[in-house]
């Protein structure tokens, strides 16, 4: 709302202006759904588990990705090629799913915290990408 009281228009050029302001980081809305997505379909690959072969392993990344489509409200095409990392889907395919972490803090610690940490499936993708490389 403006100074009048009127419903103004909130533009991504906003949004992301406000994550810079407030981050102090240069991050974009486009930066968090990719990493939503990709945590989606992490949980999404995980729970169906490993398979034995690249075929069934394919069919499983398609209802990943179609979760994540349906929880950004975007086509499966544009959720695969832009918010959902490819190494997490390569990995699949290879049979590699990220765990859960086991160095993301308890929750009475990050409580005490100022800094919002990051959530165990958050820290656990985020290894594992890195792990990845």
């Amino acid at each position: 709302m403006d100074e009048s009281g009127s419903l103004e228009t909130i533009t991504s050029d906003d949004v992301n202006g406000y994550l810079r302001e407030t981050s102090g980081l240069h991050v974009t809305a486009k930066n968090l759904r990719t990493c939503g997505g990709t945590i989606l379909a992490d949980t999404e690959l995980r729970e169906m588990g490993p398979v034995p072969n690249e075929r069934e392993a394919t069919r499983n990344i398609i209802r990943a990705i179609d979760a994540v489509a349906e929880r950004l409200g975007n086509t499966r095409t544009v959720c695969r090629k832009y918010y959902v990392h490819p190494a997490l889907l390569e990995a699949y395919l290879q049979g590699l799913t990220a765990g859960p972490s086991v160095s993301a803090s308890p929750r009475k610690a990050r409580r005490k915290r100022r800094v919002v940490p990051l959530r165990r499936d958050e820290v656990a993708i985020l290894q594992f990408l890195h792990d990845l490389e």
